[in-house]
């Protein structure tokens, strides 16, 4: 018996198929994309913007590239062809798109030009927009609002597909709701068919009109699709609506979108920018090595030394010092306490292994079976004149409390 949700054991529509496989020649005509798999991801996003009152929630498409002449703003005028309900913009307010999405029946959100928005001195002043396209990922998310001229509380809507073309990253609360697409500049190789809106773009609504009517007359079947993901989390919510569409059209679509969904998902996360306090406890794992505990300023030491670092010069000045160290930490729940170790070092404050070890468990990305690390003298902590000291193997370490008169004074 084939497992709940398998895309085997669930109503296809052939029909279906065949408008993704016109979707998908048509994009290919246009524009080159970087990988089977993000072409077909960006066919799959299309068709799902035509099912949007089915879906629980609404993935962002991210384009983005690391030059101008990538091929983002054309790609963006197919998927308007052939979207639902486009609503093209290049610097719109975030009050206009609160309008815009209204109810029910949202448009597709195109945001051209992104890097525009979210970038440098731009960033702050958009952090409307930036929530709006973060909370409108998930349905029934709406925000509230004050009508001065009504005298009354209101609550608008935010749920719509969107997609946002710019170059370099768009805000990492964005592309963790996003099918992230990042393109290239075309070789002298490679070509395209060039487009012409007046021209083209009658067959591109041809598409479209296709492919509202195949999913709205199936979007009983895919609001109640359980489809079997091969994410999870946050990463299962984005996908969930394309892998599902996938199903319903049947042919090889599900096995494809759902290598799709995984190579992508993989590549965006060997992508991400971490915040600093996630890449300070990321680093502060591979300096830990196999020790079981470590005092403060040998940890900043072995932090600043990491090649590509920022800790040398974090925010400037001396780089990180002890106080940022334990802002930075305070967040995860780890704080420096008084440790006892071996002489000549004595106590001094440090940090043990295991107060971090649920944080990494928790936050930080796998990491590869780690080398054990030979154990290294406290050069800067030992006394003029006294010979440096190679412990072979880490040593396990007790906490040194103020209150037992046995060790008070001791080094």
């Amino acid at each position: 018996m084939l497992p709940k949700g398998s895309p085997h054991d669930r109503p296809t529509d052939r029909r279906g198929a065949a408008i993704l496989n016109r979707l998908h020649t048509i994009i290919a005509r246009y524009v080159i994309l970087p990988s089977p798999e993000a072409l077909d991801a960006v066919v799959l996003w299309t068709a799902a913007t035509h099912g949007q009152p089915a879906w629980a929630h609404a993935p962002r498409l991210v384009i983005r590239a690391p030059e101008k002449r990538c091929g983002k703003s054309r790609l963006l005028d197919v998927i308007e062809g052939t979207c639902y309900s486009p609503l093209i913009t290049v610097n719109c307010s975030t009050a206009a798109i609160y309008r815009s999405i209204g109810g029910d029946d949202p448009p597709t959100i195109l945001l051209d030009e992104a890097d525009t928005i979210f970038g440098g001195k731009q960033a702050e002043a958009n952090e409307d927009l930036r929530g709006l396209l973060n909370a409108g990922h998930q349905r029934n998310r709406p925000t509230t609002r004050w009508n001065q001229q009504k005298q009354q509380v209101e609550r608008i809507a935010t749920f719509a597909m969107a997609a946002l073309a710019g170059i370099g990253q768009m805000p990492d609360t964005i592309e963790d709701r996003a099918v992230v697409v990042k393109m290239r500049r075309r070789t002298r190789a490679e070509k395209v068919a060039p487009y012409r809106h007046r021209r083209d773009g009658p067959a591109l609504r041809q598409i479209a009109s296709d492919l509202t009517t195949w999913i709205r007359a199936n979007i009983v079947e895919l609001e109640q699709a359980e489809p079997t993901m091969p994410l999870e989390d946050r990463a299962a919510d984005t996908w969930e609506p394309l892998i599902a569409l996938a199903d319903l059209a049947g042919s090889n679509w599900p096995e494809r979108a759902r290598r799709t969904a995984q190579a992508l998902n993989a590549a965006r996360e060997g992508d991400t920018e971490f915040s600093d306090r996630l890449r300070l406890l990321i680093d502060c794992r591979t300096v830990f090595g196999s020790f079981d505990a470590m005092p403060s300023t040998v940890l900043l030491d072995r932090l600043k030394a990491l090649p590509e670092a920022p800790w040398a010069d974090y925010n400037s000045g001396a780089g990180l010092t002890a106080m940022k160290l334990g802002v930075l930490l305070k967040e995860y729940e780890i704080n420096s306490r008084t440790i006892r170790f071996p002489a000549p070092v004595g106590q001094v404050k440090g940090f043990h292994r295991g107060a971090f070890a649920d944080a990494w468990e928790r936050y930080c990305p796998p990491e590869d079976e780690p080398a054990a690390e030979p154990y290294q003298p406290y050069q800067d902590d030992l006394p003029a004149g006294q010979p440096p000291v190679r412990l072979l193997r880490p040593v396990r370490l007790e906490p040194y409390h103020d209150h037992d008169d046995d060790h008070a004074g001791t080094a």
